[in-house]
């Protein structure tokens, strides 16, 4: 044969066959410009001296294995519509004479030409718009960047290795179908399946009993390490739960429509629901995988943008102040109140040069443990909280004993306690006890519940939820505690001082503040009272806190553009298969007296009987992952539940939005298709 033949064969293939490649193409066009953008925000130099920059990278790296993994999964998911498609024209051309290797040679051809273009325009558009892609990034970061166009050839590297092994992985699939099939089975392969399948519903219940067991969990959970530990399980049950309720359910579905004589024997309902029963299964899987894309979006747009926009109350809350100090003490003798009014001068010292007076003072002592709460009795020694912490986590509390007088002086009150009484703060959590005992070390009559008391940053920064005790001796307290130790021999208790406070600086005062703090803490440690302390600043934080919310929500959005290309392409392959099945169908029914607008009626009775279920399904599934994810929220210190059930809701109003667009323009491409004979090849 002369040069040429099987490349103007391939071209002429993917063009006659336009309507199911082109839309192929150009996902596969915008998985390799999503994938190039991403990798070059990794191993961009301008990246790297953003503030935060290790936290973004680590996202963007993440992100690129994700969009890797899914660009492989869902390619090879969609190859297969072009794929059974074609076996039809290519078993007619084995039929003709040609050999199994020349086709291979066709199907060799076409996955060039296809990677060509895909690689081609996928790295164009990828150059194009990822100074675009830096430049938003930056904005979201609320960060500066420069306006210099590069390129990244390891970007560039990566893209091709990942995406050339890809489309040569396709090629093989392609090929082992062809090769494993006989000329004849390739003629009849889009008839393969018309056989009615039967509900099964032990399949349907199992589904819906999975889909039950995940919504409890979701909406039980009351911590959040029980909602981090128990999430990937029930999202893994929502995908499962999901795929079983479609299958099995849509076929039972159908079912049902036909036993109702009034629905079914109707124009517009009859041709729809006879043809969907037929491939519901196969339909009922395409209808699981929009769904699950669906929800998969849904959650983290919502998510994320509640994250974006309640970065400022996270931040405030895990720096209460603009300097948040905190040492530690090996004995309570060392948190006298001398040794403290001379930590307080050592600090007066160093603000004086900035001419400023702490402001907005919380200044107090703590004595924290850890224990395991089972109602009223706390224990916690060492080897039984180890023991105890695998099965009964939620019930892991952090304890702080506060003494009465820097309580009083703190929070201007003037409290009185009796020696075995306390007063009682609980953070992300509720007590409505009367005692507390802790094993081995006394205990507390409950005199009062504290219904406000000030952030701490310590609790903030912690995942289990904290109680605070007001206490009238911490010294006492404390020795109470000295029997329980780590195996070292060790105090479990841990002995601290809170001075955090205000300033009134700018920005960049504060910093310098800040660093003179740690400077002089480091070089002059005139007490020697204290074995550790910490120094935090929240202007010095800020940006890292920008750098991990806005790449949080950045990466959202990059992920659910990919998610979304997934869901529209699946939605618009189930259409166009669907219509060249039908069409058959449809020609017969006109020829016996059906109209243009009886086809237009059952049309949009089939679609709307099933199309919307995926939406439904993902609305339902966001609705009782609410809890859960207000939990997952909680451990960035966002409690602002309004505003993730806005962000949710407006999230889910726009999805919406598109998908109804999306099924406008897919059962115009249905109509075209089933109502005339000229895309039959």
């Amino acid at each position: 044969m002369r040069a040429g033949f099987y490349p103007k064969l391939a071209f002429d293939g993917i063009r006659k066959n336009k309507r199911m490649y082109i839309p192929y193409i150009l996902t596969c066009v915008g998985m390799v410009m999503m994938y190039y953008i991403i990798s070059f925000l990794q191993y961009s130099d301008t990246v790297v001296y953003l503030k935060g920059s290790g936290t973004i990278k680590s996202m963007l790296g993440l992100g690129s294995w994700v969009i890797a993994i899914f660009a492989c999964i869902f390619l090879f998911y969609t190859n297969s519509f072009l794929i059974r498609r074609r076996k039809k024209e290519l078993g007619l051309y084995n039929i003709l004479g040609m050999g199994k290797r020349n086709i291979g040679l066709i199907l060799l051809w076409e996955t060039l030409i296809i990677a060509f273009i895909s690689l081609a325009a996928g790295l164009f558009f990828g150059f194009a718009f990822s100074k675009l892609a830096e430049l938003g990034l930056a904005n979201m970061i609320q960060q500066d960047t420069n306006y210099t166009l590069s390129v990244s050839f390891d970007a560039i590297g990566m893209t091709l290795i990942l995406f050339g092994a890809i489309f040569v992985l396709l090629f093989f699939n392609s090929l082992r179908q062809v090769r494993f099939s006989s000329a004849v089975s390739l003629l009849k392969s889009e008839n393969v399946g018309e056989k009615p399948p039967k509900g099964n519903w032990f399949l349907g219940l199992l589904g819906i009993l999975i889909l039950g067991a995940a919504y409890y969990i979701a909406v039980s959970i009351e911590d959040p390490i029980s909602a981090l530990l128990w999430f990937f399980a029930a999202v893994i049950m929502v995908v499962v739960g999901t795929y079983l309720v479609m299958v099995a359910g849509s076929v039972l579905f159908c079912r049902i429509l036909q036993k109702r004589k009034g629905y079914y024997y109707k124009p517009n309902h009859f041709v729809s629901v006879s043809s969907m029963v037929y491939r519901m299964k196969r339909n009922g899987a395409g209808l699981a995988s929009v769904c699950i894309l669906a929800t998969m979006v849904l959650v983290m747009i919502s998510s994320t943008t509640c994250l974006y926009f309640g970065c400022e109350d996270s931040l405030y809350s895990r720096y209460p102040k603009e300097i948040n100090m905190d040492y530690r003490f090996l004995s309570a003798k060392d948190m006298s109140d001398e040794n403290i009014s001379a930590l307080r001068s050592d600090i007066l010292n160093v603000t004086e040069d900035y001419d400023i007076k702490p402001d907005e003072i919380f200044d107090y002592r703590t004595a924290c443990i850890a224990g395991l709460l089972e109602d009223n009795e706390v224990e916690c020694d060492s080897s039984y909280m180890n023991y105890s912490n695998m099965v009964s986590y939620s019930d892991v509390y952090q304890f702080y004993f506060i003494p009465l007088d820097d309580y009083n002086r703190m929070m201007n009150t003037s409290e009185t306690l009796k020696d075995d009484e306390a007063l009682l703060y609980v953070y992300r959590d509720d007590y409505n006890e009367d005692t507390i005992s802790f094993n081995r070390a006394g205990s507390f009559k409950i005199k009062k519940h504290i219904d406000k008391f000030t952030d701490t940053a310590d609790a903030a920064l912690s995942m289990i939820p904290s109680m605070f005790l007001v206490v009238p001796d911490i010294e006492k307290t404390v020795e109470n505690f000295q029997n329980i130790a780590y195996d070292d021999g060790s105090m479990m208790i841990n002995l601290r001082w809170q001075y955090n406070f205000d300033t009134g600086l700018d920005k960049e005062k504060q910093i310098e503040l800040y660093n003179e703090l740690e400077s002089f803490y480091q070089n002059n440690d005139s007490s020697g009272i204290f074995k550790i302390q910490y120094i935090e600043s929240r202007a010095e934080n800020k940006d890292d806190f920008y750098a991990t919310f806005g790449g949080f929500l950045y990466l959202g959005i990059i992920l659910s553009i990919v998610f979304i290309f997934a869901a529209v392409l699946i939605i618009y392959y189930k259409q166009i298969s669907e219509g060249y099945e039908d069409q058959a169908r449809f020609e017969i029914m006109q020829k016996v007296g059906m109209t243009k607008r009886e086809i237009r009626k059952s049309i949009n009775s089939q679609l709307l009987t099933v199309f919307f279920l995926p939406l439904i399904g993902a609305g339902l599934h966001l609705a009782f992952a609410f809890p859960i994810i207000q939990k997952l929220l909680m451990m960035f210190n966002l409690f602002n539940v309004t505003l993730f059930a806005v962000t949710t809701i407006i999230s889910f109003i726009v999805f919406a939005l598109l998908y109804t667009l999306v099924y406008k323009i897919t059962s115009n491409a249905y109509y075209n298709i089933v109502s005339g004979a000229k895309d039959k090849v």
